[in-house]
């Protein structure tokens, strides 16, 4: 009672300064994302590599995930999406350099740095929830991932200002968009720095203990239904990247133009902010597992939709809607399930692990994903990302069983 008594103003101001920073930064995520995968091509003049894009973007953000997470947990969240956020301004502005200098190894080291900016992104979710009501745990959570919904939505439409803007400056077009990510992400430092008052995990009420630190401290937590929920979070998000990321290059090669392709991957990030408060009430209300399941199901009817699109533009952009819809009911779901499954004092760093075993999650998505489509095509790259949803559900009935037969309520939310 304490807790929430002592904590519910200024909750409600992180909060709203998290959405701030988010629909910010979100435009940057959104602008870069829509062009990362064809300025690789681009440069090299092969498909191929396109995925690579995705796969830098999504190892930057697991390089940077324990590191801030372990500063927030010594510092506060504020200095760690600090960092976060003006690691992927300087890694948008060195992607600008490559672009220009048509040079593979500085274009992917800029998409690597520019990977700070998701592990900022990531981490704002859990800060929101630092101080919250267990009840309120996946509103308040899925209240900051739907923030990201607005920027994210604009940024990938920017394709067209961008290549006009770089145009101006003398640069290739598809570097326009990074100069707005950089410019983004820049605000969502100075932002965070100035208004992220007072530090979600400084000063909490009394009984919230100091988080352990390096990777090794999170692994004694790592089991039962913290496991599946970091199993969830993880295959989820490498069932959305690895599909995601070769949607633009299967768009292009039958003939998309940059407006429609910025469309889709506006759409489809629509899909995985716009119904972010469902999602999280879904979570709190109607129970974590039943929302998770309810994620896979919809991950495995994207993946038959954008796998059999062919050269349809309105099926493949229905499939990408539909595949961030699926992700966003995963992921809160299972984000929800990961805070409430962990004592508080533990929570930043199993979060932050989470966050990593998410990233390289992606990133092998990624990686695979251009080699799939490369030797098979698109349609085989998602019949391969449906099967990844059938361990999952495996996990999560089985712990729903493993809950009704002993009455341990800590093993499922089934009883909800």
């Amino acid at each position: 009672m304490e807790r929430r008594g002592t904590s519910r103003a200024p909750q409600k101001r992180i909060v709203s300064v998290l959405v701030l920073v988010q629909v910010v930064g979100g435009i940057g995520n959104g602008s870069g994302l829509a062009v990362g995968g064809l300025l690789v091509k681009d440069i090299t003049g092969s498909s191929g590599w396109s995925g690579m894009a995705v796969v830098m973007l999504t190892l930057g953000a697991a390089a940077f995930t324990i590191p801030l997470s372990s500063l927030a947990a010594r510092s506060g969240r504020r200095p760690a999406l600090t960092l976060g956020w003006l690691a992927g301004a300087s890694g948008a502005a060195v992607t600008v350099v490559g672009a220009e200098t048509r040079s593979l190894p500085v274009a992917l080291v800029g998409l690597l740095l520019f990977g700070g900016s998701t592990a900022a992104n990531l981490q704002s979710r859990f800060a929101a929830v630092d101080r919250a009501a267990p009840a309120q745990v996946g509103r308040s959570l899925s209240v900051v991932v739907w923030s990201t919904t607005v920027g994210a939505v604009i940024g990938p439409n920017l394709t067209g200002p961008g290549a006009a803007v770089a145009g101006v400056l003398g640069l290739p077009d598809l570097s326009g968009p990074m100069l707005f990510s950089a410019t983004a992400f820049a605000t969502s430092g100075l932002l965070t720095v100035v208004l992220l008052r007072p530090d979600p995990l400084i000063g909490r009420p009394a009984g919230s203990q100091p988080a352990p630190r390096g990777a090794r401290a999170a692994l004694p937590y790592v089991r039962g239904r913290t496991l599946t929920a970091i199993w969830v979070v993880a295959s989820s998000h490498a069932v959305m990247v690895s599909v995601m990321a070769l949607t633009p290059v299967h768009m292009e090669d039958h003939g998309a133009s940059l407006e429609v392709i910025g469309l889709t991957i506006s759409l489809h990030i629509a899909g995985m902010y716009a119904l972010s408060p469902v999602m999280g009430w879904l979570a709190d209300a109607w129970g974590q597992d039943r929302t998770i399941l309810l994620g896979q199901a919809v991950l495995l009817l994207a993946a038959g939709v954008a796998g059999t699109s062919g050269d349809s533009q309105v099926q493949i952009t229905v499939g990408l809607t539909l595949l961030g819809i699926g992700w966003s009911a995963s992921v809160i779901a299972g984000a929800a399930a990961l805070t409430t499954s962990v004592e508080a004092g533990a929570r930043p760093l199993v979060q932050g692990f989470s966050d990593l075993a998410m990233n390289l999650a992606g990133a092998s998505g990624g990686l695979l994903a251009g080699l799939v489509v490369a030797l098979s095509g698109f349609g085989t790259l998602n019949a391969a990302a449906a099967v990844l949803t059938v361990p999952v559900v495996v996990l999560v009935l089985s712990g729903r069983r493993v809950a009704a037969r002993t009455g341990d309520p800590a093993a499922s939310d089934a009883a909800r």
